[in-house]
């Protein structure tokens, strides 16, 4: 999501595989859908595995989530595969990168990564765990979880190409991107070398966009970003393509503005999903979208949950083509849950009263992207 304060961890279901028993090519080539979980790390043991199988058996069987790089994170790693559950593991910090702090990317340092990361994916793969890809990053694009973005003093801006070469900002942030590209290098290395994992993809960080040409952002006041399309060009013109099998994107379409059906349709495909490509193509990897979701602000129980079924259904329309087409290869529902202690629902979670709500049905429903 566009805030830097969260830490999240994602779930999500390969569709048309049964992946435990699937290969890892044959896990590429599939399609993800499913939803994201929040802070499974606030919860005890028990509590973990009481989330573990309601997210089983509602028919997910690859969860996303931010492995911490201590005894913790290898114990829920751990945990998920014995519940019959995958691991797309989602890097929050990485080599002294600090997304919401005030280290930026342009300080990341490679060999402190590959010292840090080296060991748990040693200790992983001892443990037999396969996982279902990495996730290098979150909205490197966007203030409030790139510190290389000025606090925002005044109107905010989306950058464009000629504000990379040229603004001052905006160099200070292609600084970052370049730096990043050499993180990614020192994970493609890991991966290349590693005993069980080989062919677990490799997506960008999920990437943010305000649906807008470049420009001021009216109404929008956290600071300066960079679109989709922006990055990825910038990225890709420094080597990304030889580093990474997808870029992983994030979309929330507007459902409380009275926006029609047709212009969330064409947002999708202008500013979110149209540097997408299928799988092995010259000009562009596919693209998972890590994080998407609808609200549902009734905090009642039972819920009503029909509107809201009936809009993911319309989303989930428009992203099929892309499916079909090969150029969208995950689809993850924000979120789950609510966050553990919450005072009050998270108005996207799916997970309500005890049960899978009808949206979240729809979100993890493997035939609907067909």
């Amino acid at each position: 999501m566009m805030a830097g304060d969260k830490i999240i961890a994602v779930a999500g279901v390969i569709l048309g595989a049964v992946l435990l028993s699937a290969s890892p090519a044959q896990a590429r080539d599939a399609v993800v859908a499913g939803v994201n979980v929040i802070n499974p790390y606030i919860l005890g043991a028990s509590e973990q595995d009481a989330m573990l199988d309601a997210i089983h058996a509602s028919g997910v069987s690859v969860i996303r989530a931010s492995i911490t790089l201590d005894d913790k994170g290898v114990d829920y790693a751990e945990r998920a595969w014995k519940h019959g559950i995958r691991i797309e593991w989602l890097i929050y910090h990485f080599g002294g990168y600090d997304p919401f702090g005030k280290t930026p990317l342009s300080a990341a340092d490679p060999d402190r990564f590959r010292a840090t990361f080296q060991p748990i994916m040693d200790r992983l793969e001892a443990k037999g765990i396969v996982l279902a890809g990495y996730e290098l990053g979150n909205e490197i694009n966007l203030s409030g979880t790139n510190p290389e973005f000025a606090r925002p003093t005044g109107r905010a801006r989306q950058l464009g190409p000629a504000d990379l070469e040229s603004d001052p900002q905006g160099r200070r942030v292609a600084q970052g991107f370049r730096q990043y590209l050499k993180i990614l290098a020192v994970l493609k290395d890991i991966r290349d070398h590693s005993a069980l994992n080989r062919q677990t993809p490799i997506m960008t960080a999920g990437l943010g966009t305000y649906d807008q040409d470049d420009g001021p952002l009216p109404g929008w006041a956290k600071g300066d970003i960079v679109g989709i399309h922006t990055t990825l060009s910038y990225l890709r013109a420094h080597g990304l393509d030889d580093l990474v099998d997808a870029y992983a994107v994030h979309i929330y379409p507007d459902t409380k503005h009275d926006s029609a059906a047709a212009l969330r349709r064409e947002r999708i495909a202008r500013y979110d999903l149209a540097d997408c490509r299928p799988r092995a193509s010259a000009g562009g990897k596919p693209c998972w979208v890590t994080e998407w979701g609808i609200d549902n602000d009734s905090p009642g129980c039972p819920v009503d949950d029909t509107q809201r079924a009936r809009l993911v259904e319309e989303i989930i329309g428009d992203f099929r083509p892309y499916a079909r087409q090969g150029r969208l290869a995950g689809l993850l529902y924000f979120a789950w849950n609510s966050a553990p202690g919450a005072s009050s629902i998270l108005a996207s979670s799916v997970w309500r009263c005890g049960q899978l709500t009808k949206a979240g049905q729809l979100a993890v429903d493997a035939g609907l992207l067909r």
